[in-house]
């Protein structure tokens, strides 16, 4: 375990006016905090938080961030609190220490859950300052170290978190090395047979090749001193088990057909030189055709700048070269930590390069998406789309004034679209790519450039989620989504309002609303005229909250022997008069239909088509078709079903008035539809019979879209149930006119709930 002298001297080293005592202070506050606490392999607890702050001094980063590593497990792990850390390190250490604590009391549902909403505060804490991050990436480095002391089970789940979000998220922060040794670590875990196969046939390769990374080191850098490169440093690897084993899964190839398990990196004064070094290497030897990116022209999200090119070099070996400057190693190894040691002077950039900018890509694109996620999403959703924001493997794209827009592989032009601004994906109705108008499921590639097309009374369609790959797009389209849903309920809820206040002598407005939403357990009044319209809220409660005194004296009419008929009243006011046998014979129940003998006695029922957009409107199991006088029950929170108004189910409905919705039916003329109905066919059972019914039905250009038929108890006759497909109800009932006088049948009837 390291000592706190030596902890001390560390960071002395690249700094030598640390304060000292700040780090003192820190370690003898851990130390008794965790007093006798030990770790799963039985060291001393405090050795962890020790061993975290010392992979932060190999970052060079200052003693604050130090010091937040040996106090980052007292408040989860200990009695220690926020109060008392900001008491004896002052607020800005306690707000990163607290930053770092895991919610350990959520009421949450799921683990899912749980792991998501870390996640969530995690990446808050880290957007109001990044070394929450890399204190947080050191500590689960630590904790892949030494994970061998834990359960199975435990090894498998902390590894898939790590390979899930630590990883990639220390990836896109430029921390790429840091990357490679997390990926490896979790790889040991998550599959070690796979793991020991790799790393066994890397040793064979290596004892088969000892020496040739040397020599092919040698070559390379005796090529480029020769042609006045005498400053360039060579340096060689072979590549680590992970990145192979994605290598052969992505690729299908097997270990025998990898070709660039070598990795050479060459390190130069400045940018000139370093496209210097790519001619003279490119002159020397063969090329690999399309194995060549320019991150200096163009770099990265997360600022690595290189250049890479795969070549057929030295000894006939195919390998993969990296060429860049001293800072831009800097960059690749360190990431956002290096950005740092640039911002207060501690490293000087090399002649020729850029300086680096005031606030890192990398950190910006961190602070965007968590802008873009955190807004509304529930916690799966926002790790499903934290997960896809941080696997990219991109591609870069131009607007047409030049803007350069990275992308993750297989982005569509509506990712583009909301890359850009989510407004313009918001009303993205099309797309030129390359000056060419192209579907919106085209994949992009590297260099393309998009334009979008636009539409200001555009929403975007809910099938977009499937086809957008980025995060930030998914969210915005669900939210949208959600939106055009909340204004159709709402529109809904508004008319229902209206009614019921009017049935009442009141008038309804928005504002008469405001002062009773506390009375409604609302915040908003268009949430609360939405949940009226989503049936999750009486129209009678909005009424009665806003004129506490009012009494309803309203009351339901029950059936009457008297008249055959009785009276229902939906909750807008509206009056039917319906039979009073329910199951009165077809021809009955639909000539009074016609003979105006059911009516409406409220104007403007709602158009159903109108509703049928976002809004969940379905029609009953016997279904409904125009011609039919119709109304919409209230299914709470989910949808509106429409039934016939001759269905006995509605008599269920009658003490629920609230739930009844006046509708009529809005039919587009030029894409007309097909509606279902179902009907019974009581048959003379012979030869023939079933044929004679289906030509019948067919002549009248109706469809069968499903039938079932069995015998009677007398076995003369057989009872067919069928759902057919008509225009309206002119059709089907020239239908049950043609069928009742065919001599085959005996009976019929049209079905309804």
């Amino acid at each position: 375990m390291m000592r706190q002298y030596e902890l001390v001297e560390r960071v002395q080293k690249y700094k030598p006016e640390a304060n000292e005592a700040l780090l003192n202070k820190a370690y003898v506050y851990a130390m008794q905090k965790h007093g006798q606490q030990k770790r799963a392999s039985g060291d001393p607890y405090i050795s962890h938080p020790l061993e975290v702050a010392a992979i932060l001094t190999d970052m060079h980063l200052d003693e604050s961030t130090i010091a937040v590593a040996l106090l980052h497990d007292t408040i989860e792990d200990t009695t220690a609190t926020r109060a008392e850390i900001d008491e004896l390190f002052g607020e800005d250490i306690g707000r990163l220490v607290e930053g770092l604590t895991k919610l350990k009391r959520l009421d949450l549902v799921s683990k899912k859950a749980k792991q998501a909403e870390n996640l969530r505060k995690l990446l808050l804490a880290i957007s109001d300052d990044v070394r929450v991050l890399l204190v947080k990436l050191a500590d689960r480095l630590h904790n892949m170290r030494t994970l061998d002391h834990m359960k199975a089970e435990q090894k498998a789940r902390i590894s898939e978190e790590t390979m899930d979000i630590y990883a990639p998220l220390a990836g896109r922060m430029g921390m790429q090395d840091m990357r490679d040794e997390l990926e490896d670590l979790s790889f040991r875990y998550i599959n070690p047979e796979a793991y020991a196969t790799v790393t066994q046939r890397l040793a064979d390769l290596s004892a088969r090749n000892e020496g040739l990374i040397k020599k092919i080191e040698d070559e390379l850098r005796d090529l480029l001193v020769a042609n006045g490169l005498p400053d360039a440093a060579v340096k060689g690897r072979q590549k680590k088990p992970y990145s192979i084993f994605r290598k052969m899964q992505s690729k299908s190839l097997s270990f025998e057909q990898l070709s660039d398990l070598y990795g050479f990196r060459i390190v130069v004064d400045d940018v000139a030189c370093c496209y210097k070094a790519l001619g003279i290497v490119h002159t020397r030897w063969r090329v690999v055709p399309g194995r060549f990116k320019d991150y200096i022209s163009n770099p990265k999200q997360n600022d690595y700048r290189s250049i890479h090119s795969t070549i057929v070099g030295p000894s006939r070996q195919r390998i993969e070269l990296q060429i860049r400057t001293e800072m831009m190693q800097e960059i690749a190894e360190y990431g956002i930590a290096a950005h740092a040691l640039y911002k207060d002077g501690q490293s000087g950039g090399a002649k020729g390069d850029d300086l680096l900018p005031k606030e890192s890509s990398a950190y910006s694109w961190l602070r965007h998406t968590i802008e873009s996620l955190a807004e509304g999403d529930n916690p799966e959703e926002f790790l499903e789309h934290t997960k896809l924001e941080l696997f990219q493997d991109q591609v870069f794209c131009f607007t047409p004034k030049g803007k350069l827009i990275a992308l993750p592989r297989g982005a569509t032009p509506i990712d583009f679209a909301y890359a850009v601004h989510t407004n313009i994906g918001d009303t993205t109705v099309g797309a030129k790519i390359n000056g060419r108008i192209m579907p919106l499921v085209t994949r992009l590639n590297n260099g393309d450039e998009v334009e979008i097309i636009r539409s200001g009374v555009q929403v975007p369609p809910a099938a977009w989620e499937e086809i957008v790959v980025t995060g930030k797009a998914r969210s915005a389209i669900r939210r949208a989504t959600r939106m055009a849903i909340r204004k159709q309920y709402a529109g809904l809820g508004y008319r229902i309002l209206e009614r019921t206040f009017d049935r009442a002598a009141k008038t309804f407005t928005r504002e008469a609303l405001k002062p009773a939403l506390h009375r409604l357990a609302h915040k908003d009044v268009e949430d609360a005229i939405a949940a009226v319209g989503r049936g999750e809220l009486s129209s009678l409660d909005v009424l009665r909250a806003v004129f506490p005194d009012f009494k309803d004296e309203r009351v339901t009419v029950k059936p009457s022997a008297d008249d055959g008929w009785f009276n229902m009243r939906s909750a807008s006011g509206m009056m039917f008069k319906l039979p009073n046998q329910p199951k009165a014979p077809l021809e009955d129940s639909q000539a009074a239909v016609n003979a105006g003998d059911v009516v409406a006695l409220s104007p403007e029922p709602v158009p159903i088509r109108g509703l049928a957009g976002n809004m969940q409107v379905r029609f009953a199991p016997s279904g409904a078709v125009p011609g039919d006088r119709i109304v919409g029950i209230m299914d709470k929170g989910e949808a509106i079903t429409i039934y016939p108004i001759q269905a006995p189910i509605l008599q269920h409905f009658d003490e629920e008035p609230e739930r009844w919705i006046d509708v009529r039916w809005d039919l587009d003329e030029a894409n007309k539809s097909r509606f279902l109905a179902r009907i019974d066919v009581n048959t003379i059972n012979e030869p023939g019979t079933l044929a004679t019914v289906a030509k019948t039905i067919g002549g009248l250009d109706i469809n069968i879209r499903s039938l079932s038929m069995a015998s009677n108890r007398a076995a003369d006759f057989s009872e067919i149930a069928m759902e057919v497909e008509v225009w309206d109800v002119r059709q089907l009932n020239q239908l049950l006119t043609q069928l009742k006088e065919l001599d085959c049948v005996s009976n019929l009837k049209r079905v309804y709930d």
